[in-house]
């Protein structure tokens, strides 16, 4: 839903590789005999309600740690435990119900990536009412729509949106409590602190009163209401219960095997499904820690800090980690020495031999040195970003789905990757390729237990995308793609972005921007379908924002914008010649600002094609 209109990828630095773990492998090392493994037993759970799993795993766990956050810079990580989580998520909940009386009405939760957010979101889950996790990116006018569309009756927000939330604050008269995360004020007025709410309900808690866990949760019930990041048109606000919430967790146990000794690193916001529900409801419900990253800058510090075995992550980031890291590797002039031992340790793995964390050591320690898992998700990624992450040792899995399906619909097993493809049906869905074509491709649809209730106040719009066949409700992701021998979805491309020729043929332009993306000159990019005056075929155009440093190292300092764009132009004919003739760039523009994104990253195409009509 939000533009991150200023958006960038931060600048991260690793020290220089001495690949000193390579030098020293010896032939005793290769040698060694393989160790056996116990077997992994994969298996999905079958937890009906997010009340159900916070309540077993908070007393299970209650002495380990939860959630590490940094909430001084200069400090270090400060570790809160199972035990405290639930005391203050019970506190919170007792508390927005006996004393603000918020039983059973809508609260907006909006902040940063925080400890008092993931209270909050739970305590609502827990029974109080409706959550509306809102993206802390947007304007105050955009605000003050969701809280009105939604109508909420309570805003918990975090210390950093007080000034935006005073700003709006004279034009919600229905809010009737404006809560701020980490702070002891009593009530005042609609004001009040949200420890302080906490206190209080922890003391009527310990006088006997158990309202929070003595409520009965309808899995079936309305109780998230999150709006979409609207990459292609308005956003739409989508229903979610606790059915499909407690089936994205029950369902990854299946494919992934994760337990209480694992450390997930949250980089992504917590407003979108893929972080609240794979990012936070997933570990919590094996008892798993949770480091908070303090921002894109921190990204390496983070990691090298608290030691994260899981992370979860967007195209856009994962790639620039490739990029940082190989670059390191050159300057460091090891790229052929890794290149051959990546073939030797690969080889050595197919007998049963795995000596890549070994070989492979500078490179994990500058990811923490514990990681695992590299999930991937919101867009497609170049399958040689993957594949190098597998060749390094580290399981490199995607998955697949939208807001709709709260969200995961297809996710990578972990005991059977395949690199490029975005995964397989969950065990709790189905897939289908609707109408293909001769090569197979057509819209996905989904059938999933994750699937949302409908859209917010608009069954048109829910009517046009959930259609019943033979009984069942499926889902048009607008997504289109097809399905290998083994169920294995492969993403094209995107039915709402296509490009239709005069002649029918249809392009999609992710396709074309896969390989664009392989052009080192080429930061960002995004091909389109050009109006042009006089004509009703459209010309293939891409909009670039060039790699501005890459250029000057390869080529030259202070060059003009017509070079950079000559430059640009010769590497785009080179992926023409890939491009059957219809999908072949005719049209290159340098774009000089930022392109406008959604919080997980991806291009807002709406926006930027509305630019050129204005």
């Amino acid at each position: 839903m939000r533009i991150l209109k200023d958006f960038k990828v931060p600048n991260f630095k690793f020290p220089k590789l001495k690949m000193e773990g390579i030098s020293e492998i010896d032939e005793e090392t290769i040698e060694q005999k393989p160790v056996s493994k116990k077997k992994i037993k994969y298996e999905a759970k079958d937890y009906q309600t997010i009340k159900e799993i916070f309540d077993e795993v908070t007393t299970k766990f209650q002495d380990r740690p939860f959630i590490l956050e940094k909430f001084d810079h200069k400090e270090p990580f400060t570790e809160i435990s199972y035990g405290q989580f639930r005391k203050d998520v019970i506190g919170l909940g007792t508390g927005l119900i006996k004393i603000l009386n918020q039983k059973d009405k809508r609260v907006v939760i909006i902040g940063e990536n925080t400890y008092h957010w993931y209270v909050s979101y739970i305590a609502m889950l827990c029974g109080v009412g409706i959550a509306v996790p809102v993206d802390k990116e947007l304007p105050a006018n955009e605000i003050e729509n969701v809280v009105k569309r939604s109508k909420a009756s309570a805003i918990i927000y975090s210390t950093k949106k007080k000034e935006i939330i005073k700003k709006i604050k004279d034009n919600l008269p229905e809010v009737e409590y404006f809560i701020e995360m980490n702070e002891n004020s009593g009530i005042d007025g609609r004001d009040v602190g949200a420890n302080y709410v906490i206190e209080q309900g922890n003391r009527i808690v310990e006088s006997g009163d158990s309202t929070l866990m003595d409520i009965t949760i309808d899995p079936e019930e309305f109780k998230v209401l999150i709006f979409t990041s609207g990459t292609t048109s308005k956003a739409k606000g989508v229903m979610i219960n606790n059915k499909n919430l407690s089936q994205n967790v029950n369902v990854v146990g299946a494919y992934v095997y994760i337990n209480e000794q694992d450390r997930f690193f949250s980089v992504l916001p917590l407003h979108h499904t893929y972080e609240s529900s794979i990012g936070f409801l997933l570990p919590m419900s094996v008892g798993a820690s949770i480091a908070i990253c303090e921002g894109l800058k921190y990204i390496v510090p983070n990691l090298q800090e608290t030691k994260p075995s899981i992370m979860l992550t967007v195209p856009l980031l994962v790639e620039n980690l490739y990029k940082k890291i190989n670059a390191n590797i050159v300057k460091s002039k090891k790229d052929k020495l890794v290149k051959s031992m990546i073939h030797l340790t690969n080889a050595l793995k197919g007998v049963n031999l795995d000596i890549k964390r070994k070989v492979f050591k500078e490179i994990y320690e500058n990811l923490g040195g514990n990681i695992r898992i590299i999930v991937s998700a919101a867009a497609p990624i170049d399958p040689k970003v993957g594949k190098w992450v597998q060749d390094i040792g580290i399981s490199f899995l995607q998955g697949y789905g939208l807001t709709e399906t709260a969200p995961i619909a297809a996710l990578t097993p972990e005991f059977d990757p395949r690199v490029g493809s975005a995964g397989k049906a969950v065990t709790c869905a189905k897939l289908k390729i609707n109408h293909p074509n001769e090569v197979g491709e057509g819209e996905v649809f989904i059938k999933s237990d994750t699937l949302m209730l409908g859209y917010y106040e608009d069954e048109a719009a829910t009517n046009e995308v959930v259609h019943e066949i033979d009984g069942e409700r499926w889902f048009n992701s607008g997504d289109v793609g097809y399905l290998d021998e083994d169920g294995y979805l492969f993403i094209t491309g995107r039915s709402k972005n296509v490009i239709v020729t005069q002649n029918g043929k249809n392009i999609y332009p992710e396709e074309i921007e896969l390989l664009l993306g392989k052009i080192e000159e080429i930061k960002e990019c995004m091909v389109y379908g050009k109006e042009e005056e006089g004509s009703k075929e459209l010309l293939i155009s891409v909009k670039v924002i060039p790699d501005y440093e890459k250029i000057e190292e390869k080529h030259a300092k202070d060059l003009s914008e017509e070079e950079i764009h000559k430059i640009i132009w010769e590497e785009i004919k080179k992926v023409n010649k890939k491009l059957t003739s219809y999908k072949a760039i005719k049209n290159l523009e340098i774009k000089k600002d930022e392109f406008e994104k959604t919080t997980t990253m991806k291009i807002k195409r709406f926006v930027e094609l509305q630019k050129d009509k204005k």
